[in-house]
């Protein structure tokens, strides 16, 4: 079974023009047409974004019947954190806390989606991130959630994806952190590259910082970032869409 997934920070659908416009957003997830999207910096009840549950506004305006939201940062009106849009049923879900000490607090959102066709259906579970800028917070964060229930606890055939905006500037995470835990960088440029697709700044790309991971019974089909030039100002990062395959011989059911 085949299924696309999108990651993408919105950058609260402010654009680089310093413009809120939520319906650029949707323009873009609309096009790339996506199973399963997350985003990140999504606000809830903030005056910048005219105090819009953006999770909801896209769930609503994209048709995605299934949504998780894990709000990270409080601020003196609203919230904001990750999202999960996905046109497939959402079982578990929780928001693993990884701020550390006095730091600005951060989170991986953990859902585990059940991919069907008319005939066969598996299980993927997905961590929705978006880490520190600071890269010792960053190698902290991803070891705490390596170390988390949710995460620890899977069997090393699930199918598994960890996405986000890593913040990874120097791709140092992949060999350090996912690679002994037996996680595939779907975003390298070439095999055995340490440097992703770039994604950000979305004007004039340099940096790889939105980043996929994956193990288990999936198979990268085809990754590629948007090349849409509404995305180049809609959001300071590029979404990045990838297509997998899952196997479902030995997938576990929700």
């Amino acid at each position: 079974m085949r299924f696309r997934l999108l990651t993408y920070n919105i950058h609260r659908a402010i654009g680089i023009d310093g413009r809120f416009d939520p319906d650029r957003i949707v323009e873009i997830l609309r096009h790339h047409n996506a199973d399963i999207v997350l985003l990140q910096e999504v606000d809830r009840a903030v005056p910048r974004s005219d105090h819009l549950d953006l999770g909801s506004y896209f769930s609503r305006h994209l048709e995605y019947r299934h949504r998780a939201v894990g709000m990270n940062v409080l601020m003196k009106k609203g919230k904001y954190g990750n999202a999960t849009l996905s046109r497939f049923s959402i079982g578990r879900q929780r928001n693993i806390d990884l701020t550390i000490g006095r730091r600005k607090s951060r989170g991986a959102q953990h859902t585990r989606v059940t991919v069907r066709n008319r005939t066969r259906n598996a299980v993927v579970d997905l961590f929705n991130v978006h880490l520190s800028l600071t890269a010792r917070m960053r190698r902290k964060q991803v070891r705490m959630l390596m170390e988390s229930t949710d995460l620890a606890n899977l069997p090393s055939d699930q199918p598994c994806i960890i996405a986000g905006d890593m913040n990874d500037w120097r791709g140092s995470l992949k060999r350090q952190r996912f690679t002994p835990s037996d996680f595939v960088c779907a975003t390298k440029r070439r095999r055995g590259s340490r440097w992703a697709i770039k994604t950000f700044p979305s004007y004039a790309p340099s940096a790889g910082l939105d980043k996929i991971f994956y193990r288990g019974n999936l198979r990268l089909l085809h990754i590629f970032r948007s090349r849409l030039k509404l995305a180049r100002v809609a959001s300071d990062h590029l979404p990045v869409i990838a297509d997998f395959e899952v196997s479902t011989q030995d997938s576990k059911q929700a």
